[in-house]
């Protein structure tokens, strides 16, 4: 089991503790959502994760193995993705470039006249899949928000993850992008792809997720399928204040 876990996760920024000592297991082979109020400590859950800062302490697994003081692209390699609430994509590259670098973690001059023809198809399958195939040939700055979104995402899955972490993916996204993330996601997710998904919408949380984690200053303070949390008093008083 390729399951993702966290004990006594730690981190403070001057004196604001931000992680509270956060012990939390997320379900592997289950679209996973992690919720809480502005400032609960998501996106820097996922930083430390993903390595992208160090815990002040406490312990990260993945599958068993203790990756907390890992370095994100070795942290990658074991089969982690994420994507991030602003879009890091290469502006002024195209759309094909930047998911065919994403596969060339030491810069992106590396894969230019080295790209195999399976490796550009496979580049091409998923934008397909993602619904901007047509784009392949634009520079990223061109395309809207979401589409960026989507080609971030792209990206991401160019590792073939096994989890894949998603911070806000319906972030400025218009319905129509929305719905196919959401689709996309649950198709991914049947295929075999654990999520994780830090998210404020609630109607895609609630329609996609198996398994909902709800985060308030720093710690967990509910988790459950979305049935039990809609309905939950402590949630309700973390965002309502009741």
């Amino acid at each position: 089991m390729r399951s993702l876990e966290t004990v006594e996760l730690t981190k403070a920024f001057g004196g604001n503790v931000v992680l509270d000592k956060t012990s939390v297991s997320f379900r592997h082979g289950k679209v996973n959502a992690l919720i809480g109020p502005n400032g609960s400590g998501k996106t820097t859950f996922f930083n430390c994760v993903t390595g992208m800062i160090r815990p002040d302490s406490g312990r990260v697994t993945y599958g068993g193995t203790d990756i907390t003081r890992r370095t994100p692209h070795v942290i990658a390699r074991a089969g982690l993705g994420r994507t991030f609430q602003l879009c890091r994509v290469f502006p002024r590259m195209t759309v094909l470039d930047n998911v065919l670098a994403a596969t060339r973690p030491h810069g992106v001059n590396l894969f230019r006249g080295a790209r195999g023809r399976a490796e550009v198809d496979r580049a091409r399958d998923w934008l397909t899949r993602l619904g901007i195939e047509h784009l392949a040939g634009a520079e990223a700055r061109n395309l809207s928000w979401g589409q960026q979104k989507l080609l971030e995402l792209a990206g991401v899955l160019m590792s073939e993850p096994e989890t894949v972490l998603l911070d806000e993916p319906a972030g400025g996204v218009n319905p129509a992008l929305l719905d196919r993330i959401g689709g996309l996601v649950r198709d991914l997710n049947a295929e075999g792809r654990t999520f994780v998904i830090v998210e404020h919408n609630m109607d895609l949380v609630m329609s996609i997720s198996d398994h909902i984690v709800v985060f308030d200053r720093g710690r967990p303070i509910a988790e459950g399928p979305p049935s039990v949390i809609r309905t939950d008093e402590r949630v309700l008083g973390a965002y309502l204040g009741v």
